[in-house]
Order: C-alpha cells, then structure tokens, then sequence
C-alpha cells in the first residue's frame, strides 16, 4: 500500500493573506476541499476500510478457531494448531485496529479542515460537486446494511445457541465477527452522516464568513 500524501494546511491567518482578487481565492478552495472530500468519503476510502475490516474478521477467525480447539484438551495436537493459530489471529488483528486508528484521527484532522477552508467563502458554481451525494449514498447504504449484518450474527446467534450442540468458543467466534463487521459498519455511518453535515452546514446553511485580504492589504467581507 502506498504511503499515504500529507493533507493540505490549513487557510492561511487573515493578517497573512495575499489572494490577488476573489476568484484567486476560490480556485485555492475548490482545489483545497476536492481534494479534503476525496480523501473523507471517496471511493478509495471505502475499499480500505472493507480491507481492514475483512483483514479484521480473517484474524478473528483463527483467534476464535483457536478458543474452539482449546476445548478439546484431549487432543494435543488441536491444542498445537489452536496456539498457531492464536498467534497468527494476533498478528492479523494489530495491523487493521491500528491503521483504523490512525485513520480516525485522520478523519478528524480532514474535518477540522473542511470547515476551515469551507468558512472563507461561497462559490456557488463550484460548491454542488463537492457534495458527492451517489458517493456519500454509497457510504451510508453499504456501511448501514454492514451494521445490520453484524448486529444480527451477535444477537441471533448467542440467543439461537443450545447447550451441547454450541460451545463457547463457536459463539465467541460468531459474536467477535458480528462486532467487527458492526464496527466497521458504524465508522462508515459516521463518515457519510459528518461529511452530510459538512454539506448542510457549509455549501447549504448560512454562517459567518472570514474576511478574505486583496493584494493591497485591505479586508473586505467575502460575498
């Protein structure tokens, strides 16, 4: 995977802005946001977190395959490959909870400058496609029937489970892939409801602009 490019700075401070006219000064926000939306809900985006969450649920899988083989304490050799697997679950699991990490702190960063660069103005030309809205629909329904899925696998299958015929480690093992494909349903949730809300409250509502600084010196409240 390549490594991922550094986010644009922030709106320079209004004491330090030298935007010869209006339109200079849009054409650095239309660049700026396009490529803020891409990097919050773009396609890209969606398919990295499917791959760390199925990365997620491949490692869960020998975790919990292992806990259904340390119930047989009888067999040796299924308590060996359980701990082969243990370890290898393990190792599967470290790389996606801490991407998905890194990347939530990430999407917090991208929002903080969303707002930032969407405060300095209006441009009601260029605003509508930084809406994406076939995008953000993609992001909700996926990420929405993803979170029913996993919901289901943790409430049904604990309640459907019958003493003898269930072990512990089958519905450890159901219940810890409903929760991550639950989780990684939510994150998707949240990410499409922020950037809809991003939509609303810069492109849509009405809120105090920043003044925006001409090449003489001089403020003047962006239009």
């Amino acid at each position: 995977m390549s490594r991922r490019s550094p986010l644009p700075p922030p709106p320079p401070p209004v004491e330090l802005r030298s935007w010869p006219d209006r339109q200079a000064m849009l054409a650095d926000r239309a660049v700026v946001l396009g490529e803020l939306v891409r990097i919050h809900v773009g396609h890209a985006g969606l398919a990295m977190l499917w791959l760390w969450g199925m990365l997620a649920a491949l490692g869960w899988s020998f975790v919990g395959g292992a806990i259904v083989s340390f119930e047989e304490p009888s067999d040796p050799f299924a308590g060996m490959l359980g701990l082969v697997g243990l370890v290898l679950g393990a190792c599967l699991l470290v790389p996606p909870v801490t991407f998905v990490a890194v990347g939530l702190a990430r999407d917090r960063q991208v929002r903080r400058l969303l707002l930032q660069w969407g405060a300095l103005d209006r441009d009601p030309a260029g605003d509508p496609r930084l809406r994406v809205p076939g995008v953000s629909l993609l992001w909700m329904l996926t990420s929405f029937a993803l979170c029913a899925l996993g919901l289901y696998v943790c409430v049904v299958v604990p309640a459907g489970a019958e003493a003898g015929e269930e072990t512990y480690g089958e519905v450890s093992l159901f219940m810890g892939l409903g929760l991550i494909c639950w989780l990684t349903g939510l994150i998707g949730v949240v990410k499409a409801f922020a950037h809809r809300r991003w939509v609303l409250r810069v492109l849509v509502g009405t809120h105090a602009r920043e003044p925006v600084r001409d090449a003489s010196g001089a403020d003047r409240p962006a239009s």
